[in-house]
């Protein structure tokens, strides 16, 4: 899973060599957290379940249905938090960080406790939603009438929700709206209030609820709608609400961070579901589809243009059917700045390093004749400047700067006013030159343009 969400969102450049070093780290990480054993279950991932009962083909249209939801939820999270942290960037707000992140948490803490959903802790809550009704988990959530789990190996079997159920649901709402509105406000804190565990959360909570109403449903309908047939056949309850928290989870994240690949097997390897792999795909995609419809833009890179970062997605596809020609800027006020391969002296060189700010600066033949020879570095130019400034003696400001390995003919008027024990030595410098940089013309179109950046 990480492996995938580097590869997905984090790289834009991904040779093989860094694939077999992510993947021999999350190899050994994986190995060292199973030797740990810090969730004390003996497996390696966080919200292992494993239900008894399988998915079946009519569940498909609730498994989109939650892609739909978490796709409008992810955009209005996204919408909602960056106004606000655009509100705080520009707002006396900002200037306080530590005042706001003491508010935020007296404002939590105080909210928060009353609920019994929203003051335990996130990763239980999640456990929680995930896990089948059962000897362990028979309050609130699992209060059913003509329900018996004394015998361990009993599957719970279709049956009417009791009072407990209805009132976990509308505390269940109240925690919904509690958390997108505390994670709304606690992403883009000075402090690292995480994106994944309150996402996973939100989408828990609206899968639980799916799943119960989805469950009452079938056990009204089980005998007049033909989609629930099968349910007749079976002792136990064919729907399973925690297969719902598990997708809602999916569908939220996948919202708000716009994850497809890494998304799935990330799931995969939280829950330990193998089997449940195509709704949380289905349900993955569904909530892609519908975000982006909303809002083209992941959390990530609504952020990264918030704050104004020069970035061109990899995922962006940019459309022009003009040529660099018509995007690039002559500079009409300054002459462009090059350093010419055999005509320049030490003091001409220095003098363009101190008055202009480039990382680099193209060679040339000459002035006259802007033919392009290759490319050098302003730290690999100043490093070998003092280099040869600090080996050898004779280097002055009259010193000939060669990026070529041939040392020119000095015209005769130069040798006449030069004693010849004045002859300064000329510094070669062909060996720091690239010869062969990244160009292009002014007719290459601007998709290629593009995709070289």
């Amino acid at each position: 899973g990480g492996v995938m969400f580097s590869l997905e969102e984090v790289s834009y450049y991904f040779p093989l060599k860094t694939l077999w070093r992510s993947f021999f780290c999350a190899l050994v990480a994986a190995f060292v957290l199973q030797s740990i054993n810090p969730f004390g279950n003996d497996k390696a991932v966080l919200f292992f379940v494993e239900y008894s009962n399988p998915w079946m083909f009519f569940e498909l249209i609730p498994f989109l249905l939650l892609g739909v939801i978490g796709g409008v939820v992810g955009a209005f999270f996204i919408w909602c938090n960056i106004k606000w942290c655009r509100y705080r960037k520009a707002s006396r707000l900002g200037q306080y960080p530590v005042l706001e992140v003491l508010c935020i948490a007296g404002a939590t803490a105080f909210l928060a406790f009353p609920n019994p959903y929203t003051r335990m802790n996130a990763s239980d809550l999640i456990f929680l939603l995930f896990s089948e009704c059962g000897v362990t988990n028979q309050a609130g959530i699992c209060e059913y009438y003509n329900r018996n789990f004394t015998d361990v190996n009993q599957d719970a079997a279709l049956a009417q929700a009791g009072p407990g159920v209805y009132t976990a649901m509308w505390q269940l709402t109240l925690a919904l709206f509690f958390k997108l509105a505390a994670t709304i406000f606690t992403f883009g804190l000075k402090v690292p209030a995480g994106l994944f565990i309150p996402s996973l959360a939100m989408g828990a909570i609206i899968g639980r609820m799916v799943g119960i109403g989805m469950e009452q449903l079938v056990f009204v309908h089980q005998d007049t709608l033909p989609w629930f047939l099968q349910c007749q056949s079976s002792q136990a309850s064919c729907i399973t609400p925690g297969l719902y928290a598990m997708v809602g989870s999916a569908a939220v994240l996948g919202g708000i961070t716009r994850m497809t690949v890494s998304l799935v097997v990330i799931m995969f390897e939280l829950t330990g579901g193998i089997h449940y792999i195509v709704p949380i795909m289905a349900a993955t995609m569904a909530s892609k589809w519908v975000g982006d419809a909303i809002r083209r833009m992941g959390i990530y890179d609504a952020h990264i243009d918030l704050n104004g970062y020069p970035f061109l997605d990899i995922k962006e596809e940019f459309d022009h059917t003009t040529l660099a020609a018509d995007v690039m800027q002559p500079q009409t006020n300054d002459p462009l700045v090059v350093l010419t391969q055999d005509s320049m002296n030490l003091g001409e060189v220095e003098e363009i390093l101190q008055r202009t700010d480039h990382n680099g600066f193209p060679v040339v033949v000459s002035v006259e004749s802007q033919y392009l020879v290759g490319f050098v570095l302003r730290r690999d130019l100043k490093l070998a400047i003092q280099n040869a400034k600090s080996r050898v003696e004779s280097v002055s400001r009259e010193s000939l700067v060669l990026f070529t390995n041939q040392i020119p003919i000095v015209e005769n008027r130069m040798m006449n006013n030069m004693n010849d024990t004045n002859i300064y030595t000329p510094l070669k410098l062909w060996k720091i030159l690239d010869l062969a940089p990244t160009c292009i013309t002014d007719k290459t179109p601007m998709e290629t343009v593009i995709n070289m950046f």
